[in-house]
């Protein structure tokens, strides 16, 4: 199988290293302070954007850690502070998330408490070496926190998505935890309208019923290494 460093890009240790980290603090602050006065993301994100000359990369991280204080007011009242008996994953964002953090490629401390990865997934996906590890880490946890059924949606139009559900079903039958999978055509809009959501999809956060934060304790626990950026005091 093939040996992947999944979300691995070069200038990362650079870009979001020790010297750069005071440049994407201040530019977090002034972009988070234009939000919340009713400013479009968008625009806001290329003003601060352009003020600090920052990357595209460095832009594209700064929308994923932010939030507005009001979505994360409401996605802290969405937020189950226990794991019930049953919940649905985002298959591919919690996997992919969970390869990158193994291969100790960059990931995101979002400030409504979630951990982001910036590998993307644009229509391909391939099982590479990380993957396997990835699903034994998350259906251990699962298994530990008492989670009798786990339904995982994966994009159908993904490649390689039943490849994935393939893995997912056989290394489920090894825990104690009934493992479904779905290859849905829309999995945004299907996790949107549901409960009990597993995902660090900032959107889905927005409009699901409720949602458990699996992923931050699992990375903490089970792989103390990973490398998580982290702005000061917004995460």
């Amino acid at each position: 199988m093939e040996t992947v460093r999944r979300g691995y890009e070069p200038k990362d240790e650079k870009e979001f290293g020790p010297k750069a980290a005071g440049k994407l603090n201040a530019a977090a602050q002034e972009l988070v302070f234009l939000m919340d006065r009713g400013y479009d993301t968008k625009s806001a994100s290329t003003f601060v954007g352009n003020h600090h000359l920052l990357s595209e990369r460095q832009r594209l991280a700064l929308a994923r850690i932010t939030s507005t204080q009001a979505a994360l007011r409401q996605r802290e009242e969405k937020r189950l502070p226990h794991a019930p008996d049953s919940l649905v994953l985002d298959g591919f964002n919690v996997i992919i998330t969970l390869e990158v953090a193994l291969s100790g490629s960059l990931l995101l401390a979002g400030m409504d408490g979630t951990i982001r990865d910036l590998a993307g997934l644009r229509g391909s996906y391939r099982v590479v070496d990380k993957t396997v590890r990835a699903v034994e880490l998350l259906l251990g946890r699962l298994d530990e926190l008492g989670v009798k059924e786990a339904l995982f949606y994966l994009d159908k139009q993904v490649s390689n998505s039943g490849r994935l559900r393939s893995l997912l079903l056989d290394k489920g039958s090894a825990h104690g935890v009934a493992v479904q999978v779905e290859l849905h055509p829309s999995v945004d809009g299907q996790l949107s309208r549901m409960e009990r959501v597993v995902t660090s999809d900032a959107i889905i956060l927005d409009k699901c019923g409720s949602w458990y934060n699996l992923l931050r304790g699992l990375i903490e626990q089970e792989i103390p290494d990973a490398w998580v950026f982290r702005l000061d005091g917004m995460s």
